[in-house]
């Protein structure tokens, strides 16, 4: 039944619930606390009035005697019913007597009440109704690398579901369905500051995680839940345990004792830290104890003796009886050593403290998720929580990317070849496409690079972003700081190079291949710094560049604007690239998902820097246009920010799919492929916008078939016999090999772009051969260019 409050401001009725209260106090609250202040005023003048006509009186005060203070008028004091029945159940009596009544006095100044309450234990606080009859949604988080620990997720999705079904009483609290969570797919802050705010259902609903987490000896997803973990414990801008509202949490780990036998060596070390920084987090909310399996040996016995004790919680808390007494939250469990320093305490640190505490920090393990998976040995030693001798730990910092690692696997089945420990190369396909004369990538149109002369690679493969367009989403590392092993650039140089003229040469047997386009394939022209990872994160990225140019091989570097320390110490480049995915904050942190807390700070310091180095260097906007996240109405939001940063280029693409599973759990489908016709659109769109904001930019060249579109300073790339965005790549190195300052209008080609590159003529390379996906050659009069004008290409 629904009930609804009048407004005495229009008269109108609205309804008696949370939301629309919120409304109207938002609408209204100006008038109430208006009348509130006036009537507060009239009951206080009121008071003053009554009392200085009392002071006037002319009668003398009285003696009090039994018979004056029989006469008193008393004030009963009203005790809850419910605090009576407390104190009566715990055999206390409640005096009464001095309390019950009290006199009158002519003095002003708070009463004296006498006697002594007894307080209710701690821990003991009455639940509201609402949250005593709130709906229970568990959540299983999970984490997966070789997609062992996401099978066994699913198949403990369906059978707690059956177990809750079956075991939990239908006349306590419902308790739904499991919900699964892929941690890597997830905002952290949506579920890890604080629980969900609200349920699907709309129902009061009271949130109960579990997480099973496998153990690793790189760096993976994990590590930075982890790090968020430990970061939120420790911001004093965070309450000290945000997800208390939790009815509770339980972890489960999986491990190998073949490489590390002890969990003092090491067994599920990841999974103790979880659950050691999950129970800072939510007030030692542990449900249910650590639960850790061998993935060799004992993890589905293990896995199932959890899910048995954490069926009989979650039934104890459907019928109201919450998760024990003894330790706050936990029962009668014993917290770990780590939990029992007195990190949180008030006390002073004293030696005897200072002796208990552990060193604990399981950088390093070597549990594989992979069942047949080969522990390689560490340099790293970890102390225990108990007196033992130990060996320092070795201060060599591990590898990004591990030969024995599931990432180092994943990626080489990519296609990528693997240079050192974080370095890869890898041949794209219009490099392959280029060597068949079937055409080369939209650089050619735009910039007169040949696809077939360009390396694709990186010094880095780690990244700070999980965009949900990444077509490596999921198997390349991730992180915000370098902690790994820093490889030379000269070996990495090397690496890279042998690694590009292998995979060229494999291309010298496929049918097509045209002879004098492989002879030029075998000397590198082109580098572009981009492929996976963030290639800026790299310590020595200035002395890479440096031996690319020393061998006139032109540099394109792409970041992703989340590093603008290492963006404002780059020094010059061919073209510099910044990846704008994103035209506010919200869009951005959907769409790149950064690891950084301060990532549109960053993003900004980004955009500052590259207008600094707008007169020294090329600068390019990159925008990855992504269907129902970043294009609807955004093309006046994407002007601000051009023209913060004034960048010389603007290149406009659509999101290419990579269809795989990744992408569908990060959210991206085929709908979110915008068709080409909606990417000319919305270039013509943010064009008008730019000249609305007196920013002289124009359309200088198109590239269909790669569905993306060039937008160029008009002052700076255009002159009386059209666009010039090309380069002269020999002026480039020339000036660089000068030593002396230059800019990018010194190396800007003399010769106008090609007629076949220009705004509505799609930007085939008329010397090239467009066929199908078959390799079929394709109907001219089937292409769509820029404008909605279809062109027969020669």
């Amino acid at each position: 039944m629904v009930r609804y409050i009048l407004c005495p401001a229009n008269g109108a009725f609205y309804a008696d619930h949370p939301a629309e209260l919120l409304v109207f106090w938002h609408t209204y609250r100006s008038e109430i606390l208006l009348s509130a202040a006036l009537i507060y005023t009239i009951v206080r003048l009121t008071a003053y009035w009554r009392s200085a006509r009392t002071k006037q009186s002319l009668t003398p005060p009285i003696s009090p005697t039994l018979k004056s203070i029989e006469k008193e008028e008393v004030i009963p004091i009203a005790v809850p019913a419910e605090e009576k029945a407390e104190l009566r159940d715990a055999d206390h009596l409640l005096d009464v007597t001095p309390i019950a009544t009290v006199p009158i006095r002519p003095k002003a100044g708070p009463k004296r009440v006498t006697g002594t309450k007894t307080p209710r234990p701690a821990g003991s606080r009455r639940k509201s109704s609402e949250e005593a009859s709130a709906q229970i949604q568990p959540i299983i988080f999970y984490y997966t690398v070789t997609t062992t620990t996401e099978q066994t997720a699913r198949k403990l999705v369906e059978k707690l579901g059956a177990d809750i079904t079956s075991h939990i009483p239908q006349d306590g609290r419902k308790c739904l369905q499991p919900l699964l969570r892929d941690l890597a797919d997830l905002d952290y802050d949506d579920y890890f500051i604080s629980p969900p705010k609200t349920h699907e259902s709309g129902l009061p609903t009271q949130y109960f995680y579990l997480i099973l987490t496998p153990s690793y000896n790189i760096d993976t997803e994990l590590s930075n839940f982890l790090d968020h973990l430990q970061e939120t414990h420790n911001d004093f801008r965070i309450d000290t345990a945000p997800l208390s509202p939790l009815l509770g949490y339980s972890v489960f780990g999986f491990g190998d004792r073949e490489g590390w036998p002890t969990e003092e060596e090491g067994f599920c070390s990841q999974a103790k830290e979880v659950d050691k920084w999950m129970a800072r987090l939510t007030g030692k909310k542990r449900a249910f104890p650590l639960g850790m399996g061998d993935v060799k040996s004992d993890a589905k016995e293990r896995l199932q003796e959890w899910q048995t004790g954490v069926v009989d919680v979650l039934k104890d808390l459907a019928e109201g009886k919450g998760l024990g007494e003894g330790v706050k939250g936990s029962g009668d469990a014993v917290e770990s050593d780590e939990e029992d320093i007195a990190e949180d305490s008030d006390e002073e640190e004293t030696d005897e403290t200072k002796t208990k505490k552990t060193t604990r920090k399981p950088d390093n393990t070597a549990d594989l998720e992979d069942l047949g998976g080969k522990s390689a040995p560490l340099a790293v030693d970890f102390t225990t929580y108990k007196n033992k001798k130990t060996v320092p730990p070795s201060t060599e910092p591990k590898e990004m990317v591990p030969k024995t690692s599931p990432t180092y696997t994943a990626l080489t089945k990519q296609g990528y070849t693997i240079v050192g420990s974080h370095s890869g190369v890898k041949i794209c396909r219009w490099t392959k496409s280029a060597l068949r004369g079937r055409g080369s990538c939209y650089k050619f149109s735009f910039y007169g690079i040949r696809s077939h002369l360009c390396m694709e690679t990186t010094p880095a493969l780690s990244c700070s972003n999980k965009c949900v367009f990444c077509w490596r989403h999921g198997t390349n590392p991730v992180g915000t700081t370098w902690r790994w092993k820093v490889d030379p650039p000269e070996e990495i140089f090397k690496g890279v190079k042998e690694g590009h003229y292998k995979k060229i040469k494999m291309m010298k047997g496929v049918p097509g291949v045209r002879a004098e386009r492989f002879a030029e394939a075998m000397r590198i022209r082109h580098c572009a710094l981009s492929l996976v990872g963030e290639p800026i994160f790299y310590p020595h990225i200035n002395e890479f560049t440096a031996m690319l140019h020393a061998e006139r091989i032109s540099s394109f570097l792409v970041c992703n604007a989340q590093h603008p320390d290492q963006l404002a110490a780059l020094k010059p480049v061919t073209q510099l690239y910044v990846s704008i995915d994103a035209s506010n904050k919200e869009t951005l942190r959907k769409i790149d998902r950064p690891l950084h807390r301060d990532f549109w700070e960053r993003f900004q310091r980004c955009l500052d820097i590259l207008r600094e180095k707008r007169d020294r260097q090329r600068t390019v906007f990159r925008l990855t246009l992504v269907k129902g996240f970043n294009i609807d109405d955004e093309a006046e939001e994407y002007a601000g920010l051009v023209e913060r940063a004034l960048p010389g280029l603007v290149e406009v693409k659509g999101v290419t799919y990579c269809g795989t599973s990744t992408s569908s759990a990060a959210g991206l489908t085929m709908q979110n492929v915008p068709f080409y016709e909606e990417v000319c659109a919305f270039v013509e769109a943010l064009v008008g916008a730019l000249k609305r904001r007196g920013l002289d930019y124009g359309i200088a060249a198109e590239h269909a078939h790669s569905c993306c579109i060039l937008i160029a300073d008009t002052k700076r790339f255009k002159r009386d016999d059209g666009w010039h965005t090309l380069i002269d790549y020999e002026k480039f190195f020339e000036h660089l090999e000068s030593g002396k300052e230059f800019g990018p209008q010194d190396y800007i080609s003399e010769e106008p772009n090609p007629t076949w590159s220009q705004w509505g003529m799609g930007g085939f390379n008329p010397e090239d051969e467009r066929v199908d996906r078959k390799g079929r050659k394709k109907d001219p009069d089937s292409i769509k260019v820029g404008g909605g004008r279809v062109v027969e290409i020669a």
